[in-house]
C-alpha cells in the first residue's frame, strides 16, 4: 500500500469558529498555499460519533440507566463522552500547531479561543437557561455555575496548546531519541500533572464541612426547614467517596459551594435513594458537587495530551500501517496500565477523573480513532459515515442547539393560549401514549 503523506494544518487565518474551539481536522493536499484542501475525515467522523453518543446517552439515559453516567465508581457508556472529546481536541491541536512561526502570537490566539469557549460554557451551563420545562431565564451571579463541560474542554485546550507551542524541542533531542523525542517535555508535564493529582487526591486533609438546602432544592430526602444547614463529618485524608474527597473540598474552598453543580450524579446511589421510612439518607446526598471541578481537570489535560501524541503520529509517520500499529501499541499499553491501577485500588471514577479512568478512556479513544481511521481514511468508506462526518464538522453548533436544549427551548417558547400548549409537549404526549 502506498505511503500517506504527512498531514499539514490549514493556515490559522480563516478557520471557522467550530474548528477553533472543537478542533480542526483539515490538511492541504500538497502545500499550505495550495487551493485544494483535504480534511482528515476520520477525525470529523470520530467527533461526529462522539456528538451522537452524547445526544443518545442524554436522551436515552433516563430510560436505560445502564448507559447513563455511573453514580460514582464504575464506568458506563456515557462516561466515555467527555474523554473522547478531550482526546479529539488533542489530535486536532497537533495539526493546528504543526508549524508555528511566532509562538507569542500563537499563545495569544490559543488564549482567546479558550476564553471564548469558556464563556460560552458559562452561558449555556451557568444556570441562565432554566430548561425545557421552564420558559423563564436568568441567573443569580451569587449562584452561577462557573465550571462545566465546555469550560473543561477550554482549560484542556489552553494547557495542551501551550504544551505544543512551547514544549516541543527541535535539535539534538530528535536525533538522540528518535522521531518522538522532540515531545518528551510534554510527557514530563503529563506525568507531573498526574503525580500532583494523586498527591492532592490522597494526601490533602479534608475537614468537616456544611451546606444549606435552599428552598428551590427541597426534596423528599429531607424534611423540615429547607434552609437548615447540614454538616458533613469528614476529617480524613485519601477518602474517595462522594462526601469527603479532596476534589470536592478544593472546589468548595476555591470556587464556593454555591457555584457548584446542584444535581450531582451520586444522588442516584442506592444509599441516597433506598432508605427505610424511619431513616434519612446521608446528608451529603443532596449537597452540590461539580464533576468538572478543578482537581479532576488536571487529568482531563492529560487525556488531551494523549490525543496530542496521536496527532503527532499522523505528522511523524507517513505510512498508514505504521500509524495504526503505533496507535494500537499505545492504546493497549494504556488499557493495561488502567487494569494495573484498578488492581492496586484506584477505582474507575468519572466524577473524580481518577488515573485509572483516564488511562482506560484514553486507551479506548485511541482504539476507536484507529479503527475509524482504518475504515475511513485507509479503505475510503466515506458514504456510510457521511452523516457522522457532517456532525463532526458542525459539532459545536449541534452541541449548543441540541445538547444544550437551546433549539427545544426556542421551539417551546412559541405556544397557543397557554405555555404548556406547544409543539414539544405535544410530541412528548404522543410518545408517552
Amino acid at each position: 500500500m502506498a505511503s500517506y503523506s504527512p498531514l499539514r494544518p490549514l493556515p490559522e487565518e480563516g478557520r471557522r469558529e467550530i474548528e477553533e474551539t472543537a478542533g480542526p481536522a483539515s490538511a492541504p493536499a500538497t502545500s499550505p498555499s495550495s487551493a485544494a484542501r483535504e480534511r482528515l475525515a476520520s477525525l470529523d467522523v470520530f467527533r461526529g460519533l462522539t456528538v451522537a453518543l452524547m445526544i443518545f446517552v442524554d436522551d436515552a439515559g433516563a430510560v436505560l440507566p445502564s448507559i447513563a453516567h455511573s453514580p460514582w465508581n464504575g464506568v458506563r457508556l456515557a462516561d466515555f463522552v467527555m474523554p473522547f472529546f478531550l482526546f479529539i481536541v488533542g489530535v486536532s491541536l497537533a495539526l493546528v500547531y504543526k508549524r508555528i512561526s511566532n509562538p507569542h502570537i500563537a499563545t495569544c490566539k490559543a488564549t482567546l479561543r479558550s476564553a471564548k469557549l469558556f464563556f460560552i460554557g458559562i452561558f449555556l451551563q451557568g444556570g441562565y437557561f432554566h430548561g425545557v420545562n421552564n420558559l423563564t431565564f436568568g441567573v443569580d451571579i451569587e449562584k452561577i455555575r462557573w465550571l462545566g463541560i465546555l469550560q473543561r474542554i477550554a482549560v484542556a485546550y489552553f494547557f495542551t496548546a501551550l504544551c505544543e507551542i512551547w514544549f516541543t524541542r527541535k535539535s539534538l533531542v530528535d536525533m538522540k531519541y528518535g522521531p518522538f523525542g522532540r515531545y518528551y517535555i510534554q510527557w514530563v508535564f503529563a506525568v507531573f500533572l498526574s503525580v500532583t493529582y494523586l498527591g492532592l487526591l490522597y494526601g490533602l486533609y479534608v475537614p468537616d464541612w456544611q451546606f444549606e438546602v435552599q428552598q428551590l432544592e427541597s426534596s423528599t430526602l429531607f424534611s423540615g426547614n429547607t434552609n437548615e444547614a447540614y454538616k458533613v463529618n469528614c476529617s480524613v485524608r485519601g477518602d474517595l467517596g462522594p462526601a469527603c474527597n479532596a476534589a470536592g473540598f478544593i472546589d468548595r474552598y476555591i470556587v464556593g459551594i454555591q457555584h457548584l453543580y446542584k444535581k450531582p450524579v451520586y444522588r442516584n446511589l442506592e444509599e441516597c435513594i433506598s432508605h427505610k421510612a424511619q431513616e434519612s439518607p446521608p446528608v451529603w446526598c443532596h449537597a452540590p458537587f461539580d464533576p468538572e471541578g478543578i482537581l479532576s481537570s488536571l487529568m482531563a489535560i492529560v487525556t488531551c495530551i494523549t490525543g496530542l501524541h496521536f496527532g503527532h503520529t499522523l505528522i511523524q509517520l507517513e505510512d498508514h500501517w505504521d500509524r495504526i500499529n503505533h496507535w494500537l501499541l499505545l492504546s493497549c499499553s494504556l488499557l493495561a496500565f488502567a487494569s494495573l491501577f484498578v488492581f492496586i485500588g484506584i477505582p474507575l471514577n468519572k466524577s473524580l477523573y481518577t488515573t485509572s479512568y483516564t488511562l482506560l478512556t484514553s486507551g479506548s479513544a485511541g482504539l476507536v480513532f484507529g479503527g475509524i481511521y482504518l475504515l475511513v481514511d485507509v479503505y475510503g468508506c466515506r458514504h456510510p459515515t457521511i452523516v457522522l462526518e457532517w456532525m463532526g464538522r458542525h459539532s459545536l453548533s449541534i452541541y449548543v442547539l441540541v445538547a444544550s436544549n437551546l433549539l427545544f427551548i426556542a421551539i417551546q417558547g412559541v405556544y397557543w393560549a397557554y405555555p404548556e400548549n406547544n409543539i414539544i409537549n405535544w410530541i412528548i404526549s404522543l410518545v408517552h401514549k
